[in-house]
C-alpha cells in the first residue's frame, strides 16, 4: 500500500555543498511522523523540499502515489500540504485575522475559511481574544499559535511543522504539543522537525533520524526512545561526562 507522503532518496544542494544527501521516509494517513537529529542535519531543508520551496538534485517526493517534487509551492499547498516555518515568519505590523486570511490565499470558499478561522480561535483562545491586535505584539508562544493556525488556514490534509517549541518555554511547549496531538485525532497528518527529542517521539507515531542528510534510524517513537544511539545522542543519556 502507498504511504500518503513518500520521500525517496532525496538529495538537496545549496550550491556546491550538499544539505541531504538521501533522506527517505513515509508517512502515513493519520499519523504523526518526526524528524529528528542535531543541527546541520538536513531536518528544515527536507521540509522546505517538501512544500516546494527548494528543488532537489535528485530524488523523489510522492503525495498519494503522485511526484511533486518539480510542482511550484503554491500547487503544493493547494494539494494539501501547509508548512509552517522555522522562526514563524509572520507578518509582524499585520493583525492576527489578517495574518490568518494570508493562509487561506488559495481559496475561494469564503463560508468555509471563516468556518477554519473560528476552528482556529478555538484550538487557541487568545488569538480570538486578541484577533485585531498586531502579531508582532505578541509573545514567543502565541506567535506560534499564530503561525500554526496560519498554516490550519489552508485546510491541510498534511501539516508540517519546522521547530513549534523553539524558544517557548516548558508550559507553552506542553501547550503546542497536546494541540499537535488534537490535530492529529481530529484526522490532520502531521511532520514534524523537532529539535526537542524527547517530546517529539513521546508524542509520534513514527519517527526517523536524520544525520549529516541521510536518514540513520527509524522506528515507532517508542522503539527510538529506547534505543541507546538515540538516548546518547540526543536525550543526553548514556554519554560520558
Amino acid at each position: 500500500m502507498m504511504a500518503f507522503l513518500s520521500v525517496r532518496d532525496l538529495v538537496v544542494a545549496y550550491g556546491a555543498i550538499q544539505a541531504v544527501r538521501g533522506v527517505s521516509f513515509d508517512v502515513e494517513q493519520g499519523e504523526i511522523v518526526s524528524l529528528i537529529g542535531s543541527n546541520g542535519a538536513g531536518k528544515t531543508t527536507t521540509l522546505r523540499t517538501v512544500s516546494g520551496l527548494l528543488r532537489p538534485v535528485s530524488g523523489e517526493i510522492l503525495l498519494n502515489g503522485e511526484p511533486i517534487q518539480k510542482l511550484p509551492a503554491h500547487q503544493i499547498l493547494s494539494k494539501g500540504v501547509a508548512h509552517s516555518p522555522e522562526g514563524r515568519r509572520l507578518f509582524a505590523r499585520m493583525s492576527v485575522e489578517e495574518n490568518l486570511r494570508l493562509g487561506a490565499y488559495t481559496r475561494k470558499d469564503e463560508a468555509g475559511v471563516l468556518k477554519d478561522m473560528q476552528r482556529v480561535y478555538d484550538l487557541f483562545p487568545v488569538l480570538g481574544e486578541r484577533r485585531g491586535n498586531k502579531a508582532g505584539l505578541f509573545s514567543g508562544g502565541e506567535q506560534q499559535m499564530l503561525a500554526i493556525g496560519r498554516a490550519l488556514m489552508s485546510s491541510p490534509k498534511l501539516l508540517m511543522l519546522d521547530e513549534p517549541s523553539m524558544g517557548l518555554s516548558p508550559i507553552m511547549t506542553q501547550k503546542i504539543f497536546d494541540t499537535v496531538k488534537e490535530l492529529r485525532d481530529a484526522g490532520t497528518t502531521v511532520l514534524l522537525v523537532e529539535q526537542n527529542a524527547l517530546s517529539a517521539l513521546a508524542l509520534s507515531d513514527k519517527a526517523y533520524v536524520i544525520d549529516l542528510g541521510r536518514t540513520t534510524l527509524s522506528g515507532t517513537g517508542r522503539e527510538l526512545l529506547a534505543d541507546p544511539r538515540v538516548q546518547e545522542a540526543y536525550l543526553g543519556e548514556g554519554a560520558s561526562t
